[in-house]
């Protein structure tokens, strides 16, 4: 059978056995735009006072709307002049409003970016800011403590808004369980120091920080306490469908709108394992996720629910950005070949460096397959680099990966090897099964 898989911005079509265990989303189809969506949302939110009647005794100071950076790829265009002008229609004036882009760790946004995520008119005309974690002047010290005992500090103009808004992508995520809700804040909104331990070894060396986990998961438990701090006044949570066209907006309170929006969404993209398979076969996510090997990394771990131990993965991203940030690629450079010293190292306290957290989720599928086991073909990055980022290897140009990766999935069919596929590659996350059942 004939399959579609997003490769960058372009998809590859490639021939399947009939019998390969398929996992992709299956969301309702809506008729309605974005824009009715956003408005049936804020009128009937969950938990919650409609967005018009809160607005009402809202406190002086500006509105900042909260919003995600381009590694995820909500439409914002398509809702937020909409969200701008209901806000605006109901008393709010247009300098009041602020646009605060949750970039965690990220880079900032350009305004190439800012034009593509939110439109002209709203790039062109109102003020947009991007969070700095690192900017020590743009921090402000919360009273309380976080779930693990740490002091709080977030970014200064989500804290002294006369009346906070949330926006956020809910997906399986593969350390917090799912993103969206209280995710914008933390990562999104703190200090350096706080990313560091949401982040860090001991948060993801537990076993429920992961996948479609939220029960006991440090990462979810942690944020969770961060944003109950400081929360929004009101909360937006976009799903988006396998070809990211916004299939349900759920508003209202941050916990329980986030609660039943992922209800939603576990219920259409995270499939129980029936069947361990010999072989995943998956797309990184398209761009923007597989803009950077390092946004690629969580379409490799996706995969481990549905995969034998010492399973093969055969995975495609585009990474037209290349490896990531140069933290990222000095680590997974020094570290080729010896990821055990790594874990060691970062176990230890050695030191502490940004985007170290995805090489150590990358190395719970080392773990499982080997790393000859982890094929990467990608038209983004050299042989001389891609050699040094502990898997397989396979540089290809555009033009050739789809007959490349046919071949491949053609012998590993003539091997009778059991195949799994991921068409949306993250987008789609598998659950195993409990032991025994």
């Amino acid at each position: 059978m004939l399959t579609r898989f997003q490769y960058g911005s372009s998809e590859i079509i490639l021939n399947l056995p009939e019998d390969c265990l398929m996992y992709q989303s299956e969301y309702k189809s809506t008729r309605e735009t974005a824009s009715q969506l956003l408005l049936e949302s804020i009128a009937h939110p969950v938990g919650s006072k409609s967005l018009g009647e809160l607005l009402i005794p809202r406190e002086n100071g500006n509105i900042v709307i909260v919003v995600s950076d381009i590694t995820r790829p909500i439409p914002y265009s398509k809702f937020l002049p909409e969200l701008i002008a209901y806000l605006q229609s109901n008393g709010v004036k247009k300098e009041e409003i602020t646009i605060l882009v949750a970039t965690g760790m990220h880079r900032a946004s350009t305004l190439k970016e800012r034009l593509s995520m939110f439109g002209e008119f709203v790039a062109n005309n109102y003020h947009i800011i991007d969070h700095q974690c690192e900017n020590e002047e743009e921090l402000q010290e919360l009273p309380g403590r976080s779930w693990s005992g740490s002091k709080i500090r977030l970014n200064k103009s989500y804290i002294n808004a006369g009346f906070r808004i949330v926006t956020g992508l809910v997906e399986p995520h593969f350390m917090a369980g799912f993103s969206g809700g209280r995710k914008a804040i933390c990562p999104g909104l703190v200090s350096l120091d706080a990313v560091q331990k949401f982040h860090g070894y001991r948060f993801l060396s537990h076993p429920n920080a992961s996948s479609a986990i939220l029960e006991d998961n440090p990462c979810h438990e942690e944020n969770s306490s961060i944003a109950k701090l400081c929360p929004p006044d009101f909360t937006i949570n976009v799903v988006l469908d396998k070809r990211k066209n916004i299939n349900k907006i759920v508003s209202g309170e941050l916990f329980s709108s986030h609660r039943e929006t992922v209800d939603y969404v576990r219920g259409a993209c995270c499939p129980e394992v029936s069947e361990l398979a010999d072989l995943a076969l998956t797309s990184c996510g398209g761009y923007p996720l597989d803009a950077t090997f390092y946004q690629c990394v969580k379409g490799l771990v996706n995969c481990l629910p549905a995969l034998k131990n010492q399973g093969e993965i055969i995975a495609f991203g585009g990474c037209s950005e290349g490896i990531g940030s140069p933290e990222y690629t000095t680590i997974m450079k020094k570290y080729a070949g010896n990821h055990p010293r790594f874990i060691e190292d970062i176990k230890n306290d050695q030191f502490f460096t940004k985007d170290q957290w995805e090489f150590q989720m990358h190395i719970r599928v080392l773990e499982k397959t080997g790393q000859e086991n982890v094929h990467f073909y990608t038209s983004g990055i050299q042989l001389v680099d891609l050699r040094l980022l502990s898997v397989n290897p396979h540089p290809v140009t555009f033009e050739e990966i789809q007959s490349i990766l046919q071949k491949h999935i053609d012998q590993a069919v003539a091997a009778n090897k059991r195949i799994a596929v991921f068409p949306e590659g993250p987008y789609c996350s598998p659950v195993a099964l409990p032991p025994g059942s």
